[in-house]
């Protein structure tokens, strides 16, 4: 009687609010890989994170050789998967894009911060701040506890992110024409979102949904680097906030 290994295949999801990564890979190594847009479920809704979700996962397994149904178990960590009502939308729209061959325990549910600090330190103790679009701190002692700060969403924390510091500049044009201080940023923010001035701003900015604030940070970039002393002071302002989360979770 011949037996027939049957090859595994793993998927590995990063799934963040400005886009999402699908590895594929087999028991010993990595296959091929596929970016598509943002899943993050509170940022995006749940139309627009499954759809990222399904071209990131058959574009992986597309480029892997193999099919969806071929696939044995999925780890995910996606922003704001740390509740677990997210976790569990996230892990419903999983089972619905894999083949129903997939036990619910084959489909690993995990914040974006868990997969970041296996990456960075593997079982070991550390402390890492993640800023993208949002923005967290997490870290695990030598005992394996551990502690975060911050993530709770753009609309009341996520501070230092880029959601923050696009916010913030907008904040800080409209409080430098208050004032009648010059910044480079009036005229770089404008330009960037195509309006003609601060009136439609202020409409821009105020909209319902919210424009996308991130998109921003480019700009307070460039404007500081050409010298601009608001965009710099932004900056620094972010700085400490990122660093004020980490000293939480190091007092933690």
């Amino acid at each position: 009687m011949i037996k027939i290994n049957r090859v595994r295949y793993f998927l590995g999801i990063d799934g963040g609010g400005t886009k999402t990564l699908c590895a594929a890979g087999d028991e010993s190594k990595l296959l091929a890989t596929a970016t598509a847009g943002p899943s993050n479920v509170l940022r995006v809704g749940e139309a627009q994170a499954r759809e990222s979700l399904r071209q990131s996962v058959r574009q992986a397994c597309a480029a892997a050789g193999i099919t969806p149904a071929q696939v044995t178990n999925t780890c995910i960590g996606a922003a704001g998967a740390a509740r677990p009502e997210v976790a569990e939308i996230v892990r419903r729209i999983l089972a619905e894009i894999l083949p129903s061959n997939i036990l619910p325990s084959g489909i690993n549910v995990v914040g974006d911060m868990e997969i970041a600090l296996e990456s960075a330190f593997g079982a070991g103790p550390g402390v890492l701040v993640i800023a993208g679009t949002g923005s967290i701190a997490y870290g695990r002692d030598a005992r394996g506890h551990t502690a975060r700060a911050g993530g709770w969403g753009f609309a009341i924390s996520d501070e230092g992110s880029g959601q923050w510091i696009g916010r913030c500049a907008v904040s800080s044009v409209l409080n430098a024409h208050d004032r009648g201080v010059t910044t480079a940023l009036t005229a770089l923010v404008l330009q960037f979102w195509r309006l003609d001035g601060l009136d439609e701003l202020v409409r821009h900015a105020n909209a319902n949904p919210p424009p996308d604030f991130p998109q921003l940070f480019p700009v307070v970039l460039r404007a500081a680097d050409e010298g601009d002393s608001m965009a710099r002071n932004l900056l620094e302002d972010a700085g400490k906030e990122l660093a004020m989360l980490a000293a939480i979770v190091i007092r933690s």
